[in-house]
């Protein structure tokens, strides 16, 4: 299995908060950001929702993928 390179927490927030924009644009990613400051709902069921049958490995794949399409377009 390659190295993985662990990146600190400002670097996972900088990335998601540009996916967060990309995906669902400048008003549902501020309203997320907004809810998610409130404190609101339960993390442990969303992430279980979010990552149901994932692994290590699949989630890396995805991220190698996802990685590929964004840097040949």
């Amino acid at each position: 299995m390659p190295k993985l390179k662990v990146s600190n927490d400002q670097e996972i927030l900088r990335e998601a908060e540009e996916v967060l924009y990309k995906h669902l644009g400048p008003s549902k990613a501020t309203r997320f950001w907004i809810s998610v400051a409130k404190g609101s709902g339960d993390y442990l069921k969303l992430k279980e929702e979010l990552f149901q049958g994932e692994t290590v490995d699949t989630l890396y794949e995805s991220i190698k993928t996802r990685r590929k399409r964004r840097t040949s377009t």
